[in-house]
């Protein structure tokens, strides 16, 4: 398992879970993760050092966790010594490396997705802006850890960002080429699909809850909490997914000579009009994975295995009745400037159906469990409802002691006040 937040100690735990009895290994890994496989000092981005672990070890299979070592090419080299691999090869995983490529694959294939324009200079930027209604979206085209985009609500903010991008550098070489689309109004939910050439497997809905504050107030983060399923992707919705962004998107990637062995996450938009893809990322996504996961009955790692293998046609799975919701806990300032080394105090104990999922934790000299990121921990809960699993996960964020500790306190409220 290459990879150190949420998202991998969910997928390990996963791995664990199979009937196949797994040894599993994670690089680098986290704190909470050494707690149930080994873990190697190997950085997520360095692609010989990981190519030489599996080797060493002797590794009949990698599931890749991150965005970063996918689009530096970490599955080529894998399959180039025909070690089986989950996760796109650098062709693939474009689609998350450059959010440009991907618009001009959805215009491309006629996938319903806001209208856009692309720049790396100010002046035409500027330009373009002055004719577009606003609110508008201002992206980085590169890799941003989730954070390389501006909803701007007034033509200040947007010019401004646009500036921040290309000549300040906000987000570096990411940043010196943008996307400005227009925006988008309606709820969001993410669609995680197995992909295998043209063969796909939906996995469970879910809806995340993106900006750092109650209410959906301040900026974009990486992540602050999700629940699965999103009751707003009724099951006719779901066919409509299905039949005009699922399909298509599958069916277009595999047109652009780009064999696809992976996840295929797809940010939708539901607009009045109907369902709008926001963006594709290459690989599971964070917070989302810590609910949908739990929420599958079946052998999680025949299911990647199948991916990987080209044999994906057929498979199926079955998805637990259970509403889960997962908090994150943050370090206070996430995602600017945020402290690092506060010590954690966990419960003694947790009640069934809850789990704390390790993202950016690290143990100290004294081998005390430290916040080590943004994102520190998630806590998810699983439950007959979703009133239950937030009531659960919510007095486990509660218990958990840490000077710098944050997070949202309306993780699922749309859906609860829906009913």
């Amino acid at each position: 398992m290459v990879g150190s937040g949420g998202r991998e100690h969910a997928l390990v735990r996963a791995l664990l879970a199979s009937p196949a009895r797994p040894r599993v290994l994670c690089a680098p890994g986290n704190a909470g993760i050494a707690q149930e496989v080994t873990c190697v000092n190997v950085a997520a981005d360095d692609v010989p050092g990981l190519v030489a672990l599996a080797q060493r070890e002797r590794v009949e299979f990698v599931v890749v966790g991150p965005e970063v070592p996918l689009s530096l090419g970490l599955a080529d080299r894998l399959q180039a010594l025909r070690i089986p691999v989950y996760g796109p090869k650098a062709d693939g995983a474009r689609l998350e490396a450059s959010k440009i490529f991907t618009k001009q694959v959805l215009l491309k294939y006629r996938i319903p997705t806001a209208a856009a324009a692309f720049f790396d200079a100010v002046p035409p930027a500027l330009e373009y802006l002055r004719t577009r209604a606003i609110p508008i979206v201002i992206k980085a085209d590169g890799l941003a850890a989730g954070k390389g985009v501006v909803v701007a609500q007034t033509l200040a903010e947007a010019e401004a960002a646009v500036r921040e991008m290309i000549e300040a550098g906000r987000f570096g070489a990411s940043g010196r080429r943008i996307l400005i689309e227009d925006c988008l109004f309606g709820e969001e939910t993410s669609i995680l699909v197995v992909v295998s050439g043209r063969d796909y497997v939906i996995l469970p809905t879910s809806q995340d809850h993106k900006r750092v504050g109650d209410g959906d107030t301040g900026p974009n983060t990486g992540g602050m909490g999700t629940y699965s399923p999103a009751e707003v992707v009724t099951p006719e919705l779901l066919a409509r997914i299905d039949r005009e962004i699922v399909r298509p998107s599958v069916d277009a990637i595999a047109a652009e000579g780009i064999d696809y062995r992976g996840t295929l996450f797809i940010g939708i938009m539901l607009t009045p009009e109907g369902p709008s893809v926001i963006e594709f990322n290459a690989r599971f996504g964070d917070p989302e994975t810590q609910v949908v996961l739990p929420r599958i009955k079946s052998d999680v790692l025949a299911l990647l295995w199948a991916a990987s293998r080209g044999e994906l046609a057929g498979e199926q799975i079955a998805v637990r009745p259970e509403h889960a919701l997962c908090v994150v806990i943050a370090a206070r300032g996430y995602p600017d400037a945020y402290p690092k080394g506060d010590v954690i105090t966990f419960p003694v104990s947790l009640r069934e159906g809850v789990s704390i999922l390790h993202a950016g934790t690290a143990r100290n000299a004294a081998g005390a469990i430290v916040t080590n990121g943004g994102r520190v921990l998630g806590v998810t809960a699983l439950a007959p409802t979703l009133r239950a699993a937030a009531d659960h996960a919510y007095a486990v964020c509660e218990q958990i002691k840490c000077a710098s500790k944050y997070y949202r306190r309306d993780i699922g409220a749309r859906q609860l006040l829906r009913r």
